[in-house]
């Protein structure tokens, strides 16, 4: 395979990752309340904000010794999702859940007003131009062939840290949904609420807990843009949270392992349109594939997980 092809496909994983992070942000809240949560893009923009002034705070520069850089880093990625958790949480006390037996366009106006408040707090937070940060990951390539073949791809380290945290983070996820307890209750709330709640199961704690889950994707998804990308800003929430929102989309909303695909999928077409064609160009391509995807399998990809509902 051509080096350059591989080159870009490694570039494309590593931002699809991160999509898929915020795209399961998406995924989770409309698998159990058929809600898109349009303040999900504004959460991660803060929550990169957030550990932009935590990195700052606790002094993370470039040439600190590595173990001290990695401890750092968990410390600022827990408190981070903490943060964002609470946050996400707490809008969905206050925005979605007195909607929660409204019309279906209120929680819809709503989710859009408080994206709209999110984005202003940045802009006063932290102003409106882009915030830079220092390289405290280097970028420079740990892995420079793949299983000894004659072909030669460089993969950085900022890409291995994406993967290192995004990854793990996807596992846990896919794991808690299908396996334990809560997961069990959160798919029953997603297919059908009523009989849930007459089964015992808490669907408002239900779901405040699928909100709390969502925002500390967002948080961690921030933190890895921030140490990715180097920058944030006011307005990063609503380019990124389209991109995932598309993502999820693409795969099949309501279904993790389609939030996944349908992020990598997106980023992949990015980096190959980045690459091969003018970058304004992009956005056409992306939403031409997922018009087309659409037009021919409206559900998605890999389609939908939750049963829809009468």
């Amino acid at each position: 395979m051509d080096e350059q092809v591989l080159q870009t496909v490694i570039i494309g994983l590593s931002n699809g990752l991160i999509y898929a992070l915020v795209a399961l942000g998406y995924t989770l809240v409309y698998g159990i309340l058929q809600l898109i949560n349009f303040a999900h893009g504004e959460v991660f923009m803060l929550g990169s904000m957030i550990a932009l002034t935590l990195l700052m705070a606790l002094g993370v520069t470039p040439g600190m010794d590595i173990v001290t850089t990695i401890v750092l880093i968990v410390v600022v990625l827990l408190i981070t999702m903490t943060i964002s958790a609470i946050l996400n949480v707490s809008i969905e006390r206050v925005a979605y859940r007195p909607l929660r037996n409204a019309p279906k366009l209120a929680p819809l106006i709503s989710a859009i007003g408080m994206s709209f408040i999110l984005q202003n707090v940045g802009l006063l937070w932290k102003g409106p131009t882009s915030l830079g940060f220092l390289d405290i990951i280097p970028n420079t390539n740990v892995l420079t062939t793949i299983f000894g073949l004659d072909t030669v791809v460089a993969v950085s380290y900022k890409q291995l840290f994406v993967a290192a945290v995004t990854i793990p983070l996807l596992i846990v996820l896919s794991w808690f949904v299908s396996k334990t307890r809560q997961g069990k209750a959160m798919r029953a709330t997603a297919q059908d609420p009523d009989t849930a709640g007459l089964m015992g199961i808490d669907v408002n704690r239900t779901i405040a807990i699928t909100f709390v889950i969502a925002g500390a994707l967002a948080g961690a998804a921030g933190l890895v843009q921030i140490l990715y990308n180097n920058t944030t800003v006011w307005s990063l929430g609503f380019r990124f949270g389209l991109n995932a929102f598309t993502s999820a989309v693409l795969g099949g909303i309501g279904n993790l392992q389609g939030a996944v695909l349908g992020g990598i999928v997106l980023g992949l077409i990015n980096a190959f349109s980045d690459r091969y064609l003018a970058a304004q160009w992009t956005n056409a391509i992306v939403f031409g594939v997922l018009i087309a995807v659409l037009v021919f399998r409206p559900s998605g990809l890999l389609g939908q997980q939750a049963a829809d509902r009468a």
